[in-house]
């Protein structure tokens, strides 16, 4: 993997990563982003921590939706594989959890996309969506303190895949599938209230 920080319209290097696929219990390489597919890494701060199975519990709710989607979704921390199927044995709340768990223990990975923390090892909550290009379209970086949620994460995507089929148009604020789209250009400048109660 190159050095420098993935941003906005990058590409991730293909990277290949420990880890625990819940789904049957066993730990083996994980390729970074799933070929051909979009992916979701969503890395949480550690195993064994409290907002961090509120989160993976959410994300699991919404797994087969995203798969239904046509994305890979990949829980990270820097936590390692031996650490993660102990976490799972032992949190309930994760009992439905059924995508893989990926250890960047290096904090290699976290470094790339700007969010590890130098001072205690741990990678800030991120969530990053690669389109099947592997190119980043969105991330969302937030503090150990607060949790994400999964149902925007879907909408995300939603919006992304109909953009990425239908080039030309955009999707206004909290737009879901069978909304009203924008056409971008001159005709619509000073007009986006109108168009959109149109």
């Amino acid at each position: 993997m190159s050095e420098g920080i993935i941003t906005l319209g990058r590409k991730l290097p293909e990277t290949v990563l420990p880890a625990y696929f819940p789904e049957d219990g066993s730990e083996g390489p994980i390729t970074l982003p799933q070929p051909g597919k979009w992916t979701v890494l969503v890395y949480y701060p550690a195993d064994f921590t409290f907002v961090c199975p509120t989160e993976l519990a959410d994300y699991a709710r919404y797994h087969e939706k995203l798969a239904g989607l046509g994305v890979a979704l990949v829980g990270i921390s820097t936590d390692t594989v031996f650490t993660h199927k102990a976490w799972l044995d032992a949190e309930k709340l994760l009992a439905d959890v059924r995508y893989p768990l990926a250890a960047d223990h290096t904090g290699r990975l976290a470094r790339s996309f700007g969010i590890y923390n130098e001072e205690d090892g741990t990678a800030l909550r991120g969530t990053f969506v690669l389109d099947p290009e592997g190119v980043l379209r969105a991330q969302e970086i937030t503090w150990y303190d607060v949790g994400r949620s999964a149902a925007e994460l879907v909408r995300q995507i939603e919006a992304f895949q109909f953009v990425a089929a239908n080039p030309g148009v955009a999707c206004p604020a909290g737009w879901k599938p069978g909304d009203k789209i924008l056409k971008p250009g001159l005709e619509l400048v000073g007009r986006v209230g109108e168009e959109l109660a149109a």
